[in-house]
């Protein structure tokens, strides 16, 4: 983390296969907080691509997460976060003392239709803007 780094909370955003929940919060995180904050995802066991579903309900609000991929959960990745938010990867996640923590109950959008994944989008957008509220990212 560089000098002017040191005021941005890192927040690491971890799921299974790192190509649906997890993507959709990093990409509201971004759109939402800008530069203000460090945002990293990752998965326990990631998968090859992003969920082409979960892009086309986040290419509906404006937000493109066509170009990311999907990697794999690193001790570091934990070590280097400020907030660690699980969205169902269970105890694959390490735990250090001092960063917070939180578990977000979410469907998986793996194999569901483009309807029922807009809602999971939803309910990811209302958790990050609540998130950005919490940690003081509002513009």
């Amino acid at each position: 983390m560089t000098a002017s780094d040191a005021h941005r909370p890192t927040v690491l955003l971890v799921c299974v296969h790192n190509a649906g929940r997890s993507q959709m919060a990093a990409g509201y995180l971004r759109h939402l907080a800008g530069d203000r904050v460090n945002v990293a995802s990752a998965g326990s066991e990631p998968g090859e691509l992003v969920n082409p579903v979960a892009v086309e309900a986040m290419a509906d609000e404006g937000i493109d997460i066509a170009t990311v991929t999907p990697r794999l959960l690193e001790a570091e990745d934990v070590r280097e976060a400020d907030v660690v938010i699980t969205m169902g990867c269970g105890d694959a996640c390490p735990i250090y003392p001092g960063k917070r923590y939180e578990d977000w109950q979410l469907d998986d959008p793996a194999g569901r239709a483009i309807d029922e994944v807009r809602a999971i989008r939803d309910e990811i957008r209302s958790r990050v803007t609540a998130l950005v509220r919490d940690l003081g990212l509002e513009d």
